[in-house]
């Protein structure tokens, strides 16, 4: 397991995204919400602590564990499904910042639940996403998540618990002598790297690899974001793409859980921008009911690459907050099925606020957001609106 002073280090880190994912700095006195898993508690006491010696406001929720899960799915009605406490939407209002830490006990446990409950579950809840949303693009509210080890994700990535927490220590940077200053290091380098990615006039992007031969088109006024505190780790960039125009064939090789279900080798075709079929290695009943969940589920809602000289994941992890920022020997790229990032769009958040202008542009919208990862020797080619089509993706790293 983490040492004590490798937990105080993951604690310190935690802090540092918390404060870059955020436009505006925060003061002293805003209210912070820490919510985690029973088991990570050692982890949520060392980030309280600092958060405290910080002046904040902490408030601390621990998250339900497996079986009131199940009890929840198995035994809730229609309108316990439904329910929004009617405090909710004030304390979204109100909160600053965010920290959650994941520490699961089980990952099958909601398996043979029908998706079709669960994603009423989160359309229910989509709200209160929607006022954190807005929070946050007025630089009010910033957030961050990160996975304390435990056995269950462990033993599904085929590992023993020291080499699936040597995965996480070394993703995070957590046996650098002072990992912050490797997290701003990354910071900044992935910065140029955005910088000159938003600099080209990109018509379409072409995604090529053994089995995936993908067109995306990021539309009007997009940027490129991330590794920008958000998540530990995150390596990946990524824009939320008109989804419009997705076309062609993407395959995700690395195996992800959703909802308790094991899914493998899943290929999707898109025509005119909604898959227009799937299949799977396993789990394609499931894939087939989850796209189901609402209209913007089977579309794309962000298109992302992580480069293999930042990421230290090299193994499956059956977590997709590491899986999606696979390093390994390709890097890797992720497309993710369902809601979009509005903070892509590189104008002025509130003239997108209202669903139909961020329709007109293509930004997805969904109750799900779905990841799918593919690690394959990839070649991403930009096609410009004026000069020849420019590779910038290569055997795993972004080339110029």
């Amino acid at each position: 397991m983490l040492t004590k002073k490798q937990i105080d280090k993951y604690a310190d880190v935690m802090i540092w995204g918390l404060k870059k994912a955020r436009r505006l700095k925060y003061k002293k006195g805003d209210i912070i919400n820490l919510g985690y898993d029973r088991v990570a508690t050692p982890l949520a006491e060392s980030v309280y602590s600092k958060l405290i010696a910080g002046g904040f406001n902490v408030i601390n929720r621990v998250f339900m564990n497996e079986g009131m899960e199940y009890s929840f799915y198995t035994q809730a009605n229609k309108n316990q499904l439904s329910f929004l406490g009617p405090w909710e939407e004030k304390y979204c209002e109100h909160l600053n910042g965010s920290i959650s830490i994941f520490a699961p006990e089980k990952l099958t446990h909601l398996k043979d639940i029908d998706p079709k409950k669960m994603g009423s579950l989160a359309v229910a809840r989509k709200p209160l996403r929607e006022i954190l949303d807005q929070r946050e693009a007025k630089g009010l509210y910033g957030w961050t998540l990160c996975t304390f080890p435990t056995e269950a994700p462990a033993k599904q990535a085929n590992l023993t618990l020291r080499q699936y927490t040597n995965q996480i220590i070394r993703a995070c940077y957590l046996n650098d002598s002072d990992p912050t200053a490797k997290w701003e290091e990354i910071y900044k380098k992935s910065n140029d790297i955005k910088k000159w990615l938003n600099r080209l006039n990109v018509k379409y992007f072409r995604v090529l690899s053994k089995n995936t031969n993908l067109t995306i088109y990021p539309g009007e006024k997009r940027q490129w974001l991330g590794a920008s505190g958000c998540n530990i780790p995150s390596f990946e960039l990524f824009l939320s793409p008109d989804f419009r125009h997705t076309k062609g064939t993407f395959y995700a090789n690395i195996p992800s859980f959703r909802n308790g279900n094991f899914i493998q080798g899943v290929k999707l075709n898109f025509k005119k921008g909604r898959v227009i079929s799937v299949s799977a290695n396993k789990g394609e009943s499931f894939v087939r009911k989850y796209l189901d969940t609402d209209r913007g589920a089977c579309q794309v809602g962000e298109f992302a690459l992580v480069d293999k000289r930042f990421s230290k994941v090299n193994k499956f992890m059956a977590d997709t907050l590491f899986d999606e920022n696979y390093g390994g020997k390709y890097g890797s790229c992720h497309i993710a099925l369902g809601s979009s990032y509005a903070e892509t769009y590189k104008g002025e958040r509130s003239d997108i606020e209202n669903p139909a202008e961020k329709k007109e542009l293509g930004f997805n919208d969904s109750a799900i957001h779905w990841d799918l990862i593919s690690s394959e020797k990839m070649t991403v080619v930009a096609h410009l609106t004026h000069g020849n089509p420019k590779t910038i993706y290569r055997n795993g790293a972004f080339v110029r």
